[in-house]
């Protein structure tokens, strides 16, 4: 019997890539296992332990065989602990049933963007972007619509640059400040003014928030700070980078009631709840004490300035002052176009065997003259790793 040759795939699976910070990774643990020592700055990874009352309680919950299904949304304990931290911190007013906590922040983005954008609706999507953003809109059937910023100006958005690219068919916008990979920071006068845009215009304005703890500015502010817009806002939050949680998958939205709901029915028919012992984890992280964050940002502060001052050293390469989360974004042009190097995807690459030095390449975050390093690590890996660059790059 023979049959008709068709097509294997959905046609949702090509629109989207690899990530590309997962590819790197999987680069750099395939020389690792070769025995190649490397410095890596590629993940965007806390190099910290999570804190020990985190632990702890993660640990109580096993032994208290707190290990079955919960409510898809998260347990009520936990929902009202995300509520309660982020109105004492930015002075929102969410209930509890205004959110739901998911397995990690980035399926808090996914959810939300499926049950919102439409096939041909637009999306506007700044650019440097972290590199899931534009492949998620994508995999949607929604139209990425790119906003470029000004290396110049610090890679910094306004609500002016927003109205700009705003039609009829623009149905979100995605910020994420600070920003993943040039950690830029919008002003809060200026993330109040685009809030409000997006109210006044009905439309929805996505806030990637993941970084929010570690702005170096001084000034905390959430897009979930302007409660008189709240019915176009949706914060994404995660506990990776606060808590140093990366692996037990944390994350959050907040936001109207009706969409929360319709990202627990998206999580019913896929994931469900997340893992309920992470869950009693995260209730200890959100209400017990943020001195631990604190005195993370104060070392991540440190570092930015110990690989901003090793990046100058290097000759032809300049970089914008981070103002938060924990990467920094140089222009390495000067040295592009040659053989071997004639993107920054070529060059990441000889970076990596050549130099022993794990970055990511622009061409990811929607530029092409940058690379990507993250100084979420030791400061003995930050000296190793930029001398190593500087070396790399004298012989170029």
């Amino acid at each position: 019997m023979t049959t008709t040759a068709s097509k294997v795939f959905a046609d949702r699976i090509g629109r989207i890539e690899i990530s590309a910070t997962m590819a790197v990774t999987a680069e750099a643990a395939k020389l690792r296992s070769q025995g190649v020592d490397l410095s890596d700055f590629g993940a965007g990874e806390p190099h910290f332990a999570t804190p020990q009352h985190i632990k702890d309680a993660a640990v109580e919950a096993i032994h208290q065989n707190f290990t079955r299904y919960t409510v898809v949304a998260g347990i009520p304990e936990l929902r009202q602990a995300i509520v309660n931290r982020h109105a004492e911190d930015f002075g929102s007013n969410y209930a509890p049933d205004e959110a739901v906590f998911t397995s990690g922040g980035k399926l808090a983005l996914f959810c939300a963007l499926q049950v919102l954008v439409d096939h041909g609706d637009e999306v506007i999507l700044p650019a440097p972007y972290w590199v899931s953003f534009r492949d998620i809109v994508q995999y949607g059937g929604g139209k990425v619509v790119l906003l470029e910023t000004s290396e110049a100006d610090s890679f910094r958005i306004t609500a002016e640059m927003i109205e700009k690219a705003i039609t009829r068919r623009t149905k979100a916008i995605i910020l994420n400040s600070p920003n993943n990979p040039a950690g830029a920071v919008i002003a809060p006068e200026e993330l109040e003014r685009i809030v409000q845009l997006a109210h006044e215009r009905g439309i929805y304005l996505l806030l990637d928030e993941c970084y929010v703890y570690l702005q170096y500015t001084g000034v905390l502010v959430s897009g979930g700070s302007f409660t008189d817009c709240k019915e176009h806002v949706i914060v994404l939050g995660s506990l990776s980078k606060t808590y140093a949680m990366t692996g037990w998958r944390a994350g959050f939205a907040l936001g109207p009631k009706p969409i929360i709901a319709a990202i627990g029915k998206l999580l019913s028919q896929s994931t469900s709840s997340a893992t309920s012992i992470v869950q009693r984890a995260a209730i200890a992280a959100l209400a017990g004490s943020q001195d631990c964050v604190a005195e993370m940002r104060a070392d991540y502060l440190k570092l930015r300035d110990r690989t901003l001052n090793r990046l100058a050293e290097i000759p032809g390469i300049t970089c914008t002052k981070p103002e938060g989360a924990f990467y920094v974004y140089p222009n390495v042009s000067q040295y592009l176009g040659r053989p071997g190097a004639r993107t920054t995807m070529e060059l990441a690459s000889r970076l990596l065997h050549e130099g022993r030095v794990v970055t990511v390449p622009g061409e990811a975050f929607g530029t092409h003259e940058h690379i990507r390093l993250s100084y979420a690590t030791s400061h003995d890996v930050v000296e190793a790793g930029l001398a190593r660059m500087k070396d790399f790059f004298a012989k170029l």
